[in-house]
Formats: structure tokens, sequence, C-alpha cells
């Protein structure tokens, strides 16, 4: 029996894998990656930490996905945390768990992760061709039959090199970070052979406000506070955790995890706000309560004495400006409506959303091919027969906290494994 032939589009975290699942089941692979070397992003993940997973159980991680996640549920069964965990192990890569159940190498190096997949899929056999970038998927008859690349040594003057195949695996990733090669491409060859590609947009990717509130308390971090996102005045969701200011809005885990919902708010031109709870440990009744407690045992001091005890001092000027109380206000001359004023203020510190930051600064995609045309169980073209897909390309993202990273590794093992099968 003929040995088949694999190509793997793509040498990220989900297309690495997949050729080397190939390659140990016996198939002739080969990973065509338009980079000058496969892992260029899964290098910078995490900032440069790479966040491999999550000890979520299987229910609350799949939730992370939101409605999207049941998709996955054949994959997790399959290849899930402590099978990539024990990956890992065998290649030589130790991990450790880190607040939020978040799975990062011991060595806080994402490099050691990218080094360690490339090292075995090249020990399993795959071979690697770089700065190969394909042009088009050679369909016959509803079967792909294998892919043209551009920018490849001519043959009879035609426009790039042919390469044949039985099957092809679609793992080009998004288009997040395009500087490391996710530039949508994915998206452009499944749409060519029939594919629905369901909306591409950054997730999460930091948020631009209105006005100069952001630039003025630019660099701080907020640790504990509740955010809410308010959408034409009602609240869709909400996070705990923290958040900084940059110079043109907000980022961090809780924003994070907010953009996606905003982003589509915001295409949808629906008013956008965040609502930041400074005290979520304290209800209003506590809070005021504290605050009458506060202005009786100090009443000769002054009200900016009293934030220094509530806020981070960059916030203090921005706090005294929104509830109008000077801060050199001596506090038993703070009336009963001033002191309401200030616990709103702080149980609900409003941010218009202006927009959301480029597809550069985007964490992942959200869109991709729609997984309702790709069998769950093989990662298989409903379409085209011996099309596959792994990873970001999908219709597939979730929150912050090593989801997304674990479903292109899942998704990337049952495609390599059903291809040679």
């Amino acid at each position: 029996m003929a040995t088949r032939k694999v190509i793997v589009i793509g040498g990220g975290a989900s297309g690495l894998i997949a050729a080397g699942q190939a390659a140990e089941q016996g198939a002739e692979t080969l990973i065509l990656e338009k980079m000058r070397r496969p892992g260029l992003k899964l290098r910078i993940t995490g900032k440069g930490r790479c966040n491999l997973t999550n000890i979520a159980p299987l229910p609350d991680f799949i939730a992370h996905f939101g409605l999207a996640g049941r998709f996955l549920r054949n994959a997790f069964s399959r290849f899930f945390v402590s099978d990539l965990v024990e990956f890992f192990e065998n290649l030589g890569v130790h991990t450790v768990k880190e607040r939020g159940g978040r799975i990062f190498p011991e060595s806080g190096e994402a490099h050691e992760i990218a080094d360690a997949l490339e090292k075995w899929a090249n020990e399993c056999g795959v071979t690697v061709r770089s700065q190969s970038r394909v042009k088009r998927l050679i369909v016959e008859e509803g079967h792909v039959v294998g892919v043209l690349v551009e920018n490849a040594p001519t043959q009879r003057g035609s426009s790039g090199r042919t390469y044949q195949a039985d099957s092809v695996i679609l793992a080009t990733g998004g288009a997040s970070y395009p500087a490391t090669g996710s530039t949508g491409d994915g998206y452009r060859l499944a749409k060519s052979v029939g594919h629905t590609i369901v909306t591409i947009r950054p997730a999460l990717v930091p948020l631009v406000t209105a006005g100069d509130i952001a630039s003025r308390l630019q660099g701080l971090s907020l640790r504990n506070v509740n955010v809410r996102l308010m959408i034409d005045g009602k609240k869709r969701a909400e996070a705990f955790g923290e958040m900084i200011f940059t110079h043109f809005g907000v980022s961090g885990p809780v924003i994070l995890t907010l953009s996606r919902q905003v982003v589509d708010a915001l295409q949808m031109k629906r008013r956008v706000a965040l609502s930041i709870d400074h005290k979520p440990a304290l209800d209003n009744r506590k809070l005021d309560a504290r605050l009458l407690r506060d202005l009786d045992a100090h009443g000769r001091k002054k009200f900016r004495a009293l934030l220094k005890g509530l806020l981070p001092s960059k916030l203090i000027p921005v706090c005294a400006d929104l509830t109008g109380i000077p801060l050199d206000t001596e506090l038993h001359q703070i009336t009963a409506q001033q002191r309401k004023t200030l616990r709103l203020w702080l149980k609900d510190f409003r941010l218009e959303v202006a927009g959301h930051r480029p597809f550069s600064e985007a964490i992942i995609t959200a869109g991709g091919v729609d997984t309702r045309e790709v069998d769950p169980r093989t990662m298989a073209s409903r379409i085209v027969k011996g099309l596959y897909f792994a990873g970001e390309v999908l219709d597939l993202d979730a929150d912050t906290g090593g989801y997304n990273l674990q479903a292109a590794f899942s998704t990337g093992w049952v495609a390599g494994r059903a291809v040679a099968g």
C-alpha cells in the first residue's frame, strides 16, 4: 500500500502537532510555512511565556468558548489538558500551574515550547519548507489533490511549484499578529473551495476610550476591580480582576475578556461603556458606612487625605474632577449629597468605549471557517474530501487563560491522526 502524502499549511501550534501526529502514523508529511521558520507566533504568545492550557474542568473549559465550545467536546475527549502536559513532559518540557489554573512551561520561556515541537516534528520525519506561501488549493472532482506554492522555483514557466497530496490540513492561524505570518491566508484558501467564512474580528484586544481620562491615567494598573460591560445602557457582561490604562484606552486581562462582546457591539453601532467598581467587596450600604465613619473620625483633614485611603494616587485628581469635590475640602464640610456622589463614582466609574485596537494588537481572531462545515470527530471538511482544519483558522475563540492554545493543540492532534488513517 502506497504511503499517504499529507501537506500541512502553516507551522504554528496546531500545524506542528498535526504534522507530527500524521508522520508518527506513517504518513509522508510536509509543512509549508510561509515565514522563515515555524512557530513564530508561538514564541511570543503569553508575553513570551506561553500559557499552554488551563486546569479548568471540561464543562468550564468549554464554556469559555461560548456556544462554539460544543464543537470541541469530541477533540477534548481525545486530547485534553493532562494529555498535553504529559506530551510536553515526554519532550523534556516541565510545566507549572499558576494563578487562575494557568499552565506555563517551568522555564517561563515560550521558545522552549516552540523548539520542543519543532524538534519532535523533525524526529517524527516531518519535512518543513519555510518561506513557502500557498497560493491555491488544487481540487479535482471534489477532492483536494495538492497545493500551488508561490515564490518557489518555477516549473516550465508556471507561477509556482505544485505539491501533490492525498490530504491537506489547513492550519494557517488567524489574522492577529500579522508580523508572525497570521495574515488570514487560510480564510482565503478555504473560501476559494466553497467554505463559509464567519466574519473575522479582533478578539482579546485592547479597547480605545473617549476623552482624556485614559491618557491621564496611563500606566496605572487596577487590581481586584469588577468591570461591567454596558451596551446601550444595560449590563451585558462583567469580569473581575486586573486592568491597565494606556495612552489610548484600557487593556489587561479583564478588558481582554470583555473585548469580544465589545467589538461585536461596536460593529453594530451600539453605545458601549465600561463601569468600573473600585470596591467590589463592599455593597453600597457597607461602603456608605465606611465613608461616614472616615468623615466623622477625620473631620479636620482634607478630601485628598480621604481619597488616599481609597484609591491609587494617580486616580485621586481624576476622582476629584469627576465628582466635583475640591481636593482641599475639609471632610466635615462634605455634604450628604457629595458623599453619595463619591460613593456612586467608586462603584460606577464610567468610561465610554470609542473603538478597539487593530488585528496587529489582538491576541487571537474571532470568526473563521464555519464549524458546521467541519466534522468535529476528525476536523475533516464536509465540502472537500481530503481537506482538514486545525487551530485558529476555525471559528473558535475563547477567553484569555490558555483555552485557545489548548484548542489549537487538540484540533491539530485530531486532524493529524485522522489524515493518516
